[in-house]
């Protein structure tokens, strides 16, 4: 069941107004039933997978806590580390399965054909069950906390199955932290969750998220898939032109399912952590993972990079523990090298980063120079912009063959071959124009802590009236829905 189906559209208003108004006691178990329908309207062999996954953490937890109760102080460590340790065997071994099987036994089909040695048959066919790289980790990641002692156990199955499922952000995220949503969950009960406000900037914020997925993202989808799925026809025009408009249907794309799952989440009476902030707007690429994907790249923070250490080594170290973590992350957003590499690249970025400023460091040492020298602000982002955009690229290719040939083609034919092929008419490039610039807009006000919100609910009632007719009619009007109003998926669905 997509957002920006009408499958959803009738399902949430049901499950909502079912919510608000059964009793207390009644609200997990409505969230949950409804969160296994979402999640098993793609494929209900999907949620046999993710009921194990809850059930092997659930008891995970349990476990954690009766050995920190009734064992010796000296055994504690030993047996927690070993029980988190077959947790994490489990469910990350089940996450390698379906998500990585083809691609290990492809590459070790190419190393036994380097060695004339008789290629392997794949058995049977795996397919990847929507979200689970996303539910695998809070799942995990509750495992942790358990296991710090940050929280206690969770003892209520079905609390802790509606944390693991909660329908908002089950499949793309953002991915939660015990702290915060199962704290809410376990208030579930006593909270007061008519809310008019609440509901109203709920539903505004979903209003946000069509309007980036059906007004930009998917609009740019169609010059993108264009150039890149036939680039030998373009030039390097278009293929650079491709490449910043993939940049903005990504990031619409992906903050677009943030803002339909933190406003239907907020309208139910959660609150999810935003998992963007205007990351083109970043300094320097560190800058760029504190704004881009933010609960991921906090996971990999908090669960990985620091536990390897982080900071607090040697340089060489810490480099090691970037690169690391960077190209782990790379391939948990899919089983592919060019994913692995993109990774990569933006910890080389980061490498090169630290070592830069080290440099500087030095060299303000020994001229005696106390004031820190940074360039114009508006040109750290240009770069930074730049660098991103190229990793972009290696993000979107089919292939690394193909990067390699849309790169000579780039370099050898830097003009614009035949812009019309790119499957937009005049009409449509206008309205990703205003759309585009509509999206800066909002960015740099938020960037300027303006509350878009603010700025309408505060107005009169006709403008608030008018303001929301434009909203909903541009998009109803001008939307991109797909062929015979086929929605399209969300571009995170395949990690």
């Amino acid at each position: 069941m997509l957002f920006n189906s009408l499958h959803f559209l009738v399902f949430f208003p049901v499950v909502v107004l079912i919510f608000l108004i059964i009793p207390g006691k009644f609200r997990s178990m409505w969230l949950l039933v409804s969160s296994y329908y979402f999640y098993m309207s793609w494929n209900p062999k999907y949620a046999l997978l993710m009921a194990f996954s809850t059930v092997s953490t659930y008891l995970t937890g349990l476990f954690l806590n009766k050995v920190s109760e009734k064992t010796e102080e000296k055994n504690e460590i030993r047996y927690k580390k070993l029980c988190v340790a077959v947790s994490f065997f489990i469910n990350l071994g089940i996450l390698f399965f379906f998500k990585y099987f083809d691609f290990a036994l492809e590459n070790v089909n190419r190393v036994l054909e380097a060695l004339n040695v008789t290629v392997l048959e794949k058995p049977f066919d795996v397919l990847l069950p929507v979200g689970i790289s996303f539910y695998t980790f809070q799942a995990l990641g509750y495992t942790v906390d358990v296991y710090r002692g940050d929280i206690k156990a969770e003892k209520n199955l079905i609390r802790y199955a509606l944390f693991v499922s909660f329908f908002p952000q089950l499949v793309a995220g953002p991915i939660e932290r015990s702290e915060n949503l199962l704290v809410q969950i376990q208030t579930i009960k006593k909270r007061r969750l008519w809310n008019k406000e609440r509901i109203r900037d709920g539903l505004l914020l979903m209003l946000w998220g069509f309007f980036q997925k059906l007004m930009i993202a998917d609009r740019a989808a169609i010059a993108v898939n264009a150039v890149y799925n036939q680039y030998h026809a373009f030039g390097g025009g278009e293929i650079i032109l491709a490449t910043l408009l993939f940049a903005f249907q990504i990031y619409c794309d992906f903050d677009a399912y943030t803002n339909i799952a933190r406003g239907a989440a907020r309208v139910c009476g959660f609150e999810l952590m935003a998992n963007f902030r205007q990351p083109y707007f970043a300094t320097s690429i560190a800058d760029f993972w504190r704004r881009w994907h933010v609960s991921l790249s906090s996971w990999f923070r908090d669960y990985l990079y620091i536990p390897l250490g982080g900071s607090r080594v040697s340089a060489v170290k810490n480099w090691m523990n970037l690169m690391i973590t960077f190209l782990i992350s790379g391939a948990w957003h899919g089983a592919s090298w060019h994913f692995i590499l993109w990774g990569g690249l933006h910890g080389a970025y980061q490498v090169a980063g630290k070592w830069k400023n080290s440099l500087l460091n030095r060299i303000r040492t020994v001229l005696g120079i106390e004031k820190e020298v940074h360039l114009p602000k508006l040109l750290q982002m240009a770069v930074t912009f730049a660098l991103v955009v190229f990793a972009w690229m290696l993000f979107r290719v089919n292939s690394l063959r193909d990067l390699k040939e849309m790169l000579l083609i780039v370099v050898n034919q830097p003009f614009v071959k035949d812009f019309a092929a790119m499957n937009m008419s005049k009409v449509e490039w206008v309205l990703l124009l205003i759309s585009l610039m509509i999206l800066m807009l909002v960015d740099i006000l938020q960037a300027k802590n303006i509350s878009v919100n603010r700025l309408v609910v505060n107005r009169p009632a006709v403008v608030r009236v008018l303001f929301y007719t434009a909203g909903i009619g541009s998009i109803v009007i001008f939307g991109v829905y797909g062929v015979a109003y086929d929605a399209s998926q969300f571009l995170y669905f395949q990690f």
